[in-house]
């Protein structure tokens, strides 16, 4: 008897999920749930504004490691790769965790995090390198992009653009 209600339910969320697809600015599929999980839209408007965010991150699990990313590269764990469900691919960022203070810059390869509320996920490699172990696995964070690729071809610099090239010229001793 449960399984034949959790057909019914099941049936019902994906007629409404389809009956909704065509209704302007609405999106079912953000409030459906399926079995307990969300259902999380695939795409999110792109931003290219290049303006910051603050959020949560998290870092992609081990069994991630070598998987093909969104760009078409191999996850590396110890690179310094990232997930992003609304900056470009190839927008170079750094993201700061507002516990510690630490900061890394990272490349946007991949879409994600797909749980609500978090805004990037890091490489394990960086997660460490900025203060998220893996027992707490999410810290809030400022995701600050310094260039943002632009549907024309061209470069945008972001918010932290500034702060890269004046650190990057106090370490050249300029």
């Amino acid at each position: 008897m449960k399984a034949s209600w959790e057909r019914i339910r099941l049936a019902l969320v994906l007629v409404v999920l389809a009956c909704s697809a065509g209704v302007p600015g609405y999106s079912a599929a953000a409030d459906a749930e399926v079995s307990g999980h969300a259902i999380v839209p695939a795409k999110a408007h792109l931003d290219h504004s290049g303006r910051e965010r603050i959020g949560k991150a998290s870092y992609y699990a081990d069994r991630f490691a070598g998987r093909k990313m969104a760009d078409g590269r191999r996850m590396n764990p110890h690179g310094n790769n990232a997930a992003s469900r609304t900056l470009p691919l190839g927008t170079k960022a750094k993201v700061t965790n507002l516990e510690t203070g630490r900061s890394a810059v990272v490349n946007i390869e991949d879409r994600g995090p797909y749980v609500k509320g978090r805004i990037v996920d890091l490489s394990p490699s960086t997660a460490r390198q900025i203060g998220i172990d893996k027992q707490e696995g999410v810290a809030p964070v400022d995701v600050a992009p310094v260039a943002v690729p632009q549907p024309d071809g061209s470069v945008k610099p972001g918010v932290a653009a500034a702060n890269a090239e004046e650190e990057a010229g106090s370490r050249s001793g300029k």
